[in-house]
């Protein structure tokens, strides 16, 4: 049966620029380094037969602005993105392309969105979907063994089971946790004095920031700081709340892609090659072990 993989092609492209890889620039003279990271690593996955990749898509923040800056402007942008990177975002998703991957360019919506929405879409469709990132924001995309989130670096996969027994608490509660401790990566600030043992003492007891008693003297749990934590909560539940819809996915992008249209039949050999010849990276013409019959 078919196994959808879904990657985080932006996590892909900043890991891989600032990896010890060597550096490399394309006719021209521009740093192409990391798009030519992405590519290796994305034969790497097509190559795995753990993975058995079957049908695939990869996303990108481009830009790395979506509706939530409208909401809320210290949420995270393309500010502090070194420019030899920011200039990439174009050149990785066609040289994505260039494998004969779908590729998923989010402008309103971000990456982690059309991960979100592929999950939700096509789970029961496939034996498995495979979400390729460590981005803590796509955990509540876990469903049982039907979604799974992959730490490819560090080679390590999470069911449901596998985060509630690691996390004491449901993925659907994920964003209840990054609205109270907040997410440095997203900008998301969280309430002062909420920890990450605090957070999920609370959530695997209550489930969401709205169900947890206003004062802390009828919480069934006690975290340490309760009294100041309940505190807190009852003067700045709003602002959880808010921090909340901020990190919770959306998971109703209109992506136009079927199923089938996800299949991965192989590598093109003349958009392949012609990629290579236009990054000057002619010896991974090699590369590819899946190629698209003619």
């Amino acid at each position: 049966m078919a196994r959808l993989h879904v990657v985080d092609g932006t996590y892909e492209l900043f890991r891989a620029h600032y990896s010890p890889r060597p550096d490399h620039r394309a006719p021209g003279g521009w740093d192409a380094k990391a798009t030519v990271g992405v590519v290796s690593s994305l034969l790497a996955l097509l190559h795995d037969s753990t993975e058995d990749v079957t049908h695939l898509a990869v996303a990108f923040d481009n830009p790395i602005h979506s509706f939530r800056n409208d909401l809320f402007d210290g949420y995270k942008s393309d500010d502090g993105v070194p420019p030899e990177l920011r200039a990439q975002f174009d050149a990785v998703e066609d040289a994505v392309r260039s494998l004969g991957v779908v590729v998923w360019s989010m402008q309103r919506y971000e990456a982690d969105d059309a991960l979100a929405t592929a999950a939700r879409r096509y789970a029961d469709a496939v034996e498995q979907v495979r979400v390729l990132t460590p981005d803590k924001d796509l955990a509540q995309c876990l469903r049982g063994q039907r979604v799974v989130q992959v730490d490819r670096r560090q080679k390590k996969t999470t069911d449901e089971a596998a985060f509630r027994a690691s996390r004491g608490f449901a993925p659907e509660s994920v964003p209840d946790f990054l609205g109270l401790t907040g997410d440095t990566a997203d900008g998301i600030p969280g309430l002062p004095g909420f920890g990450e043992k605090s957070a999920a003492l609370l959530l695997g007891a209550y489930g969401h920031i709205e169900h947890i008693p206003e004062h802390p003297y009828l919480w069934t749990v006690k975290p340490r700081g309760a009294l100041q934590l309940g505190a807190t909560l009852a003067a700045r539940r709003d602002e959880a709340l808010f921090y909340r819809k901020l990190a919770t996915l959306v998971d109703t992008v209109p992506l136009v892609e079927s199923l089938d249209d996800l299949r991965f039949d192989g590598v093109s050999r003349g958009a392949f090659e012609a990629w290579c010849d236009r990054l000057g990276v002619t010896t991974m013409k090699a590369t590819p072990r899946r190629w698209r019959p003619a």
